[in-house]
């Protein structure tokens, strides 16, 4: 969907395609119809903008075949879809079993890490609209923290540096902007804005950036005013943002039926205590209030005494889109946690994740719109 900031930029807004399990083309399409469609539907948008996950596989049969890219953007369009922004954080198989540490791997010291990215801003350039100013890929915050050394620090900056190099010949053999967005995570190498502002300072920040997860924000107890002064002043653009909202409690015990087995959900307190995942929290007694990082649906509001931390998320719309001009134009709805949620919360039909997606996207399109924003 797209919509209008007072000062005239088009806004993208699309939901991410990571809470889906195909990682094959034919796959892909299949959940386009499953998913994708209905939602555009129920919206009632003529076109739903898609923040797509490809895994790696697809990702370089796609790369090394114009015409499978074209088969692709006409799939796309048939369906009244388009694509701006892709998903490049999780390698593959994002919705096994067990994920926890391996969306980590491989990381930004490595080729594939490089290779997978690339091949993403070379299908992206492809799927782009005629009229979209630029695409956007997030990507892992350089790595988790540990192990983490000088040699890998200068590692991890030299493949940054041929990612630059890479995206320049994008741009020049297709005349396509494409632009990669790191995404500050807790547990990783660069957990915080404040960090990203100290270890990113030396990227092509023409080409290189942040993607600001708002639920990773609220995690890390980061105030969104600050958050954004600390990256204005490092002169790191706002490549991409994910709407999103963590958990909150003073109860922490009211967060049991939360700890899942898939996913790692980091938490933290107001006080700066941490822990990698909920097990781990309530091993160590932390002391409360908590946030987790557990991505619930926007329009959500679990009971008491649960919350989450929605007014995180509008306190930083209002900083990213309330000036005469937006500080980023790509806004992706990312909860790919749908199927982990509790049983009471959780669809049980495709029937009902496409519902509930689209009440996400609804509820996401609602505070843009009391923001300013029009359609």
């Amino acid at each position: 969907m797209r919509l209008r900031h007072p000062g005239g930029v088009p806004l993208h807004l699309s939901y991410c395609t990571n809470v889906h399990a195909a990682e094959d083309l034919d796959g892909i399409l299949a959940q386009l119809d499953t998913y994708a469609v209905p939602i555009r539907a129920r919206l009632g948008t003529d076109v739903l903008g898609l923040g797509l996950w490809l895994a790696a596989p697809v990702a370089a049969a796609l790369a090394a075949d114009p015409v499978l890219r074209g088969r692709l953007r006409r799939e796309l369009s048939v369906r009244g879809l388009e694509v701006v922004t892709l998903n490049g954080f999780p390698y593959r198989s994002f919705q096994a079993p067990v994920v926890k540490h391996a969306v980590y791997h491989p990381d930004w010291t490595t080729k594939d890490r490089l290779s997978y990215t690339l091949d993403l801003a070379r299908v992206l350039a492809d799927l782009l609209p005629d009229d979209a100013a630029r695409g956007s890929i997030s990507t892992l915050p350089l790595a988790w923290r540990d192990p983490w050394d000088t040699e890998m620090a200068d590692l991890a900056a030299r493949r940054l540096g041929q990612l630059a190099v890479g995206l320049a010949a994008i741009e020049s053999s297709t005349g396509r902007v494409v632009r990669v967005g790191f995404e500050p995570e807790p547990g990783c190498v660069v957990e915080t804005t404040g960090q990203a502002a100290a270890r990113l300072a030396d990227v092509d920040s023409d080409r290189l950036g942040i993607c600001l997860d708002l639920a990773h924000l609220a995690c890390a107890w980061e105030r969104p005013a600050d958050a954004l002064n600390s990256l204005n002043r490092a002169r790191l653009p706002i490549v991409k943002v994910q709407l999103s909202a963590a958990l909150e409690t003073a109860d922490p015990d009211a967060l049991r039926e939360y700890a899942e087995p898939r996913f790692l959900h980091q938490t933290r307190n107001a006080a700066g205590d941490a822990a990698d995942d909920l097990d781990e929290a309530f091993e160590q007694r932390l002391p409360g209030p908590w946030r987790v990082h557990y991505h619930v649906p926007l329009h959500v509001s679990p009971a008491a005494p649960l919350a989450t931390t929605i007014p995180v998320t509008r306190a930083a719309l209002g900083e990213l889109v309330g000036g005469p001009q937006p500080l980023c134009d790509h806004f992706d709805v990312e909860t790919y946690t749908w199927g982990v949620l509790p049983p009471a919360l959780r669809p049980q039909t495709p029937e009902q994740l496409a519902a509930g997606i689209a009440d996400e996207l609804d509820f996401a399109r609602a505070e843009l719109r009391d923001l300013g924003m029009r359609t």
